[in-house]
């Protein structure tokens, strides 16, 4: 018998976000979010359940190694050890109006709860729609897309986000996942843009004055 993964006390007072797969499809949010939460900007929340899913979908959508992706998600999980939520089953149960295929990324925020996280935590998705705001904010989560966090942490964390842009734009060209191309154009093919308006002003007014 396969003993059930619980995760442990999580006293921290960084905000949390719970990545759906949906957000670990793309190429460019994933290492820009991974990037980030190395700098202790967020604490990453998944499953291995999310985890399956970005890359199965991954593997079916694209020409990529299934291997590739195990081992990226292996790295990731040893990169945020805490992260990994395991067995949120039952915290599906309190969810009644949220997507039934979306209750586990909600439920994955519920056991963050439960493990006395102490900073706000978000579930972190495209699909918006697929989610009962009200149903979350009862659970004590958030509910916001990657466009918008971002552009709202663009004030204050302005350096932050331009840095962890630059970095993760230069290791997927040296990679060869990315062709050389303009910032702009990367953003808003991957529907940041809020994000790439900040941008945008920020190289015309570098001093932000």
């Amino acid at each position: 018998m396969t003993e059930t993964k619980h995760a442990a006390p999580n006293l921290s007072q960084r905000p949390a976000l719970v990545i759906d797969a949906c957000i670990m499809m793309s190429g460019l949010l994933r290492p820009l979010l991974l990037n980030l939460a190395q700098t202790g900007l967020f604490d990453p929340l998944w499953t291995d359940k999310i985890g399956q899913e970005w890359q199965r979908n991954a593997a079916r959508l694209w020409p990529i190694d299934p291997e590739l992706l195990k081992s990226e998600w292996q790295s990731m999980q040893e990169q945020f050890p805490s992260a990994n939520m395991g067995d949120v089953t039952p915290f599906e149960a309190a969810l009644k109006h949220t997507d039934r295929k979306d209750k586990h990324v909600a439920a994955t925020g519920i056991a963050a709860v439960e493990t006395a996280h102490l900073g706000p935590i978000s579930v972190l998705t495209w699909n918006i729609k697929d989610f009962s705001r009200s149903e979350l904010r009862r659970q004590q989560l958030g509910l916001i897309d990657p466009d918008r966090l971002l552009s709202q942490w663009w004030p204050t964390q302005r350096q932050i986000l331009s840095t962890a842009l630059d970095l993760t734009v230069d290791e997927l060209v040296t990679s060869g996942r990315r062709q050389p191309e303009p910032m702009l154009g990367m953003l808003r093919r991957d529907r940041l843009f809020r994000l790439a308006g900040l941008y945008e002003l920020a190289q015309k007014n570098p001093a932000g004055l």
